[in-house]
């Protein structure tokens, strides 16, 4: 008995559409921003990784000593140093962990972890509440910087300007660069930001050495009540943790170098983290330690507001913290951007076109500068956010993947390596945003909304 003729057609219409699935999918990798270029170099990956840790949480790193004390604050940067060092090399092992699979962004590790669904609930919102959380910051860091430059270099004879007309003037930079493609295309913004970064902190602290030891300084803890001293050191843990938040982009990062069974992205990638981290602790030591050595307890929020003279040297440093904070917020935006290019072509359907990206990018710039404008309390800010979304995903979400995909024998170094890591991650993350509330509730005891 023969087939009818449909019924013959069916498998060759089956394949045709397979071919035509695989085809759009195809271009959509190419449109996205994060899989559309991946002819990036090692040293690519130790400025972008520079750019995306270094930033405003340097600054407010002797403030964070001031609350946590010599002999404390010292272990807390130097365990934060190592752990992040650790879980920032198992995202980077656990990239290409399935041969002839690369998996570009955390979400999509997060489900090879925890499974297609769990995986996307545990990492997406914690990954969007840090990168969309930082762009936030940086609005209010670039505003502010803009205001300090603007403040130091017109003193005679100039009005008063509010910092929020300042977040619109740094906010309107980004309504332009935010629709280059991808990664790719902002490295030489990224190489720019981190150069700055490297200037800033050491104008920060050969400012700190040049001014001096500040007379009647005080190390002891600023609050005079026992629930005061334990609160300000848990703001303190997340501002900490807040220093240390590159992990969020790392594999995007690593998704845009090449990679072959023979030379694995893995190997480039990890030469540009270690020099990357190198470059991170020349940054931050200097800078946490003469910080909180010249001014004690009387630090401000932003190391750079203490250091008034020289003039022309706080001026310049303020100009590197702006630069440096432009290509920072483009380098955590861009996996903002792909999983918001990703909902609407794969989800809604719409055609990746270049209105598309335009009209979806430049309603997230405006969406960030208003939240910045709107809540601008910069140290408080950074302890909340620290806490409650950056300690999972830089200090234990990466360990719990690696004993759930890995599954090392109980009790062996590893196991209990990663077990450490995940403790002291979960007490960061419980106790991290208890002090950064309360920041913040004290800040806007005193604050009147778009002053």
């Amino acid at each position: 008995m023969s087939l009818s003729p449909s019924r013959k057609s069916l498998p060759l219409e089956s394949s045709l559409q397979v071919d035509e699935n695989l085809q759009r999918q195809k271009e959509i990798d190419e449109w996205l921003p994060i899989t559309s270029s991946r002819n990036a170099k090692w040293w690519y990956s130790a400025f972008h990784n520079v750019t995306a840790m270094v930033g405003a949480g340097v600054l407010g790193l002797p403030h964070a000593m001031a609350s946590l004390g010599w002999g404390p604050g010292v272990v807390i940067l130097i365990l934060s140093w190592v752990i992040t060092l650790y879980t920032l090399w198992q995202m980077i092992e656990m990239h290409e962990m399935v041969p002839g699979k690369r998996f570009d962004r955390y979400h999509e590790l997060g489900q090879q972890a925890f499974g297609e669904k769990l995986g996307l609930w545990i990492v997406v919102p914690q990954q969007l509440i840090c990168e969309v959380g930082v762009d936030i910051m940086y609005m209010v860091t670039g505003g502010t910087s803009l205001k300090n430059i603007h403040d130091l270099a017109c003193k005679k004879n100039c009005k008063s300007i509010k910092t929020t007309y300042f977040i619109m003037i740094f906010a309107s930079v980004h309504f332009v660069i935010s629709h280059l493609p991808n990664f790719n295309s902002v490295t030489g913004i990224s190489l720019a930001a981190a150069v700055m970064s490297l200037s800033y902190s050491t104008i920060a602290w050969t400012a700190s050495v040049h001014k001096g030891v500040q007379q009647g300084v005080n190390y002891s803890y600023k609050a005079s009540t026992t629930s005061g001293k334990v609160l300000d050191f848990f703001n303190a843990l997340g501002t900490v943790a807040f220093a240390y938040a590159g992990h969020n982009v790392v594999l995007e990062i690593q998704a845009t170098i090449p990679s072959t069974p023979e030379k694995p992205s893995k190997g480039p990638m990890w030469k540009g983290a270690v020099v990357g981290y190198i470059i991170v602790a020349l940054c931050y030591f200097p800078v946490a330690l003469i910080g909180y050595y010249v001014f004690g307890n009387n630090v401000e929020g932003n190391i750079l507001s203490s250091l008034q003279k020289p003039e022309g040297l706080i001026i310049a440093a303020n100009a590197f913290v702006v630069i440096h904070v432009i290509g920072s917020y483009q380098i955590y935006a861009m996996p903002v951007f792909d999983m918001i290019e990703s909902v609407l072509v794969k989800k809604m359907h719409f055609r990746p076109t270049r209105i598309l990206r335009f009209t979806a990018r430049t309603v997230y710039v405006a969406f960030t500068m208003f939240v910045g404008i709107t809540f601008p309390f910069f140290d408080a800010l950074m302890g909340f956010f620290g806490g409650f979304a950056f300690a999972p995903t830089t200090y234990f979400i990466p360990c719990v993947m690696w004993l759930t995909i890995y599954k090392p024998k109980m009790f062996s170094l590893s196991w209990c390596t990663n077990w450490i890591c995940i403790i002291l991650g979960l007490l960061l993350m419980i106790l991290g945003p208890i002090g950064g509330l309360r920041a913040i509730i004290l800040d806007a005891k005193t604050y009147k909304f778009y002053s």
